[in-house]
């Protein structure tokens, strides 16, 4: 390949970095349960909640912070949330009814996405907070409570369409909510049905990382419960969605080597970085670089509580420019969050065996065949790029493994190799990572490779049992003393670990 390896190391906290460090047990569960295997540690998941709760502490804020369902669907997960004082936000039905049976009370879920009419009945039948997108699926609301007699029905209107006065803050579009300028006729739609509606507050959905979209959103719905108010209206809440993002890599540095490295190389400037030249979003027209970098920016300083807290400390510039946490303590609103990939940070990891291993042309990549499918691995179709982590089978043949897990460029004592992982499907487009992969030592079959921090949507979102291939089992671990134990993920409950279990 020429040069030096370009690593993307994984971040790796103590727990993830534990369960690496146990390649025996991580062998022994593959051995029995097979490749590809999904790991979640659901302590992990009330240590990410403690971060949150913290930062709503220091703001003097109080609300709910919402699991979103659908970025695992652990049972394991769901029931240790359901041992905290956390809710959760589904998205469907089934969603819906996999959170009541994990032990979650209807005060503790939000119901959010596209509905149909069951899902909006189980809803209110139990008294499930509902947010809702349109005028129309209010009206069928209103319409189900009335027919069947229900509960008066608790609901959020979630609006989109958010526009900064001032400097022009340039605002993704979203087909989720209404948009802020239809605001009053939804409005007058909620004094019609006040009989049967109960308005909680407003919420907002945006598919961005800029937190000042997310600032002129939340302004925006400061400004439209005013106008609740004005009505006689008593909404208390305001939920603010998810995004706050992920830190995936372990270097900043790497990273922007990387991304530069990338660039030169669709330029042609450098030798290719990926099978097959694919640039991800970049290409080259008459030697100038086009496109757009479609990658999630894999390594972020301030992500998940960090994030939302600087998101509460951001003035408001249609509110006198105070801070939008002091406004919302002002008012005694509620604040609502629904972190997914932040709320799961770090609980948990996929596990792939090594099938075969090719020398291809003369220093070019290895072709490293996987027991895994493209889809099994989500992680590029959710444009993150990092290392996975070599498990060998016998540690003592290539370096020990506590080397490899500290640093994917530690001395191992065998030379980095460049490699293509390859799926297990007869599809060329099986590609389990388009990018070329540097590993630290050269990889044999039987060998595990570990993708790190793949429990927020990138376990089993777009995983599939095509070819009548099996998708990853899941097993939820945990530790007691210095000692990691397991079940299997639908075996877990809090009190698991009291009573004993594999």
């Amino acid at each position: 390949m020429g040069g030096q390896p370009l690593y993307l190391e994984p971040r790796l906290e103590s727990r993830l970095r534990s369960l690496l460090n146990s390649p025996e047990l991580l062998h022994t569960l593959t051995d029995a349960l097979g490749s590809p295997l999904n790991l979640v540690v659901p302590d992990q998941l009330a240590d990410n909640l403690r971060q949150f709760r913290a930062v709503y502490g220091s703001h003097h804020l109080s609300g709910q912070v919402f699991l979103a369902h659908k970025a695992n669907r652990s049972s394991a997960l769901l029931r240790r949330l359901a041992a905290t004082d956390a809710g959760v936000d589904v998205g469907s039905l089934g969603e819906l009814q996999h959170a009541l049976g994990a032990g979650l009370t209807p005060d503790r879920i939000t119901a959010t996405g596209p509905k149909n009419p069951e899902f909006l009945w189980l809803a209110a039948r139990t008294s499930v907070t509902v947010s809702l997108d349109t005028r129309g699926e209010l009206e069928q609301l209103a319409a189900l409570v009335r027919k069947h007699a229900l509960p008066r029905a608790r609901v959020l209107l979630r609006l989109s369409g958010f526009e900064a006065s001032g400097v022009r803050v340039l605002t993704r579009r979203s087909r989720f909510g209404t948009a802020v300028r239809e605001a009053a006729p939804l409005l007058e739609a909620v004094e019609r049905h006040a009989d049967v509606l109960d308005l909680v507050g407003v919420a907002y959905h945006l598919d961005t990382t800029s937190p000042t979209e997310k600032a002129v959103a939340l302004e925006g719905c400061l400004r439209v419960l005013e106008e609740c108010r004005s009505r006689g209206l008593r909404p208390r809440a305001v939920d603010i969605g998810g995004g706050f993002g992920v830190n995936y890599l372990a270097d900043g540095g790497q990273w922007e080597r990387y991304t530069t490295e990338l660039t030169e190389a669709v330029l042609g400037i450098r030798p290719p970085l990926t099978y097959g030249g694919h640039g991800y979003g970049l290409r080259t027209e008459a030697g100038t670089l086009r496109g757009t970098l479609g990658l999630y920016p894999a390594h972020r300083p301030v992500a998940g509580a960090r994030y939302l807290d600087e998101l509460l400390s951001h003035p408001a510039a249609s509110l006198g420019g105070r801070p939008l946490a002091a406004l919302l303590l002002e008012h005694l609103y509620d604040l609502h969050t629904e972190p997914g990939r932040a709320l799961l940070d770090q609980c948990g990891l996929t596990l792939t065996k090594v099938l075969e291993v090719r020398d291809q042309e003369a220093g070019g990549p290895l072709h490293v065949r996987l027991a895994a499918k493209a889809d099994d691995v989500a992680l590029e179709e959710h444009g993150v790029l990092l290392d996975p982590v070599v498990v060998p089978r016998d540690p003592a043949g290539g370096g020990t493994f506590t080397r490899e897990v500290s640093g994917a460029g530690g001395d191992t004592g065998t030379e980095p190799v460049a490699v293509h992982l390859f799926g297990s499907r007869c599809l060329e487009s099986d590609l389990i990572t388009r990018r070329t992969v540097f590993l630290p030592r050269r990889p044999a079959p039987g060998d595990l490779l570990a993708f790190a921090n793949t429990a927020g949507y990138c376990m089993d979102f777009h995983a599939t049992r095509a070819q009548h291939q099996p998708a990853a089992r899941k097993v939820a671990v945990w530790q007691e003393s210095d000692r990691w134990r397991w079940c299997l993920d639908d075996q877990y409950w809090p009190t698991t670990p009291v009573g004993g279990a594999q």
